[in-house]
């Protein structure tokens, strides 16, 4: 474990410029649901949709924007994902970042934005779905959990291996649940960090602000490096480069 995290700091001390400029395409994802016309709140440093509003007056072109939203999002994500995943294969292979980006990156991004697209298709489903339950919180969450192994390493399957879509979410349980160790790890830091931040936010600049502010912060800083750390998790699959 020692070797991922310090891998993931090298990776993102060292490609920071690269991961900056790539990261724009995390902070356009999650700012377009703010300008939309949607039922969204902010919180550590996130953006959320009230499901609920769903149910209420939901005409035909609130669901238009909400649809149009949600896949503009996402196709950003999966921008932002594969270009990030290529930089860690780049510094693990020493293979031309030039390359990769104009040969792959397209067929990459449209193969995550697949992934993402169904995973998320399933999440929505299940809230809807569950919603006159009065539990679809927690059917939400259980659901999503329980999808989780086959999407956490879909998308650097996708690049690293150059995996088909099916292809990579196999490979993605596999792995899962071979280190899962893993995955604690990465959550374990992704809750710490992102709690500490917002904190720190909400101290210097008041709730409304910080909201706003660790958003951006979020985008430009956290998430990269989070993709970094899940990433280089995922490449000790080969023995050549566990070390």
């Amino acid at each position: 474990m020692t070797n991922v995290l310090a891998y993931a700091f090298e990776t993102y001390t060292g490609k920071l410029g690269l991961l900056l400029l790539f990261s724009i395409s995390f902070v356009i994802a999650l700012l377009i649901p703010i300008f939309a016309t949607l039922p969204t709140f902010t919180a550590i440093g996130g953006i959320f949709v009230r499901s609920a509003s769903i149910f209420v007056n939901l005409g035909a072109i609130g669901a238009a924007v909400i649809i149009a939203s949600t896949l503009f999002s996402l196709l950003f994500l999966s921008f932002a994902i594969v270009s990030i995943n290529v930089i860690v294969k780049h510094s693990r292979t020493h293979l031309r970042v030039r390359h990769e980006v104009m040969d792959g990156l397209e067929k990459y991004t449209g193969r995550v934005f697949i992934v993402l697209l169904f995973y998320t298709a399933i999440v929505m489903a299940a809230n809807i779905l569950s919603y006159g339950t009065g539990a679809s919180g927690a059917v939400t969450a259980v659901v999503g959990l329980l999808f989780t192994p086959l999407f956490f390493y879909a998308a650097p399957s996708i690049v690293i291996d150059e995996s088909g879509i099916w292809h990579s979410m196999k490979a993605s349980a596999m792995f899962f649940f071979k280190r899962f160790d893993y995955f604690l790890l990465w959550l374990a830091i992704s809750i710490v960090v992102i709690s500490v931040f917002d904190v720190v936010f909400i101290t210097a600049s008041g709730t409304l602000v910080s909201r706003y502010a660790m958003l951006v912060f979020d985008s430009l800083f956290i998430l990269p490096f989070l993709v970094v750390l899940q990433s280089q998790m995922y490449m000790k699959r080969f023995a050549l480069l566990k070390r």
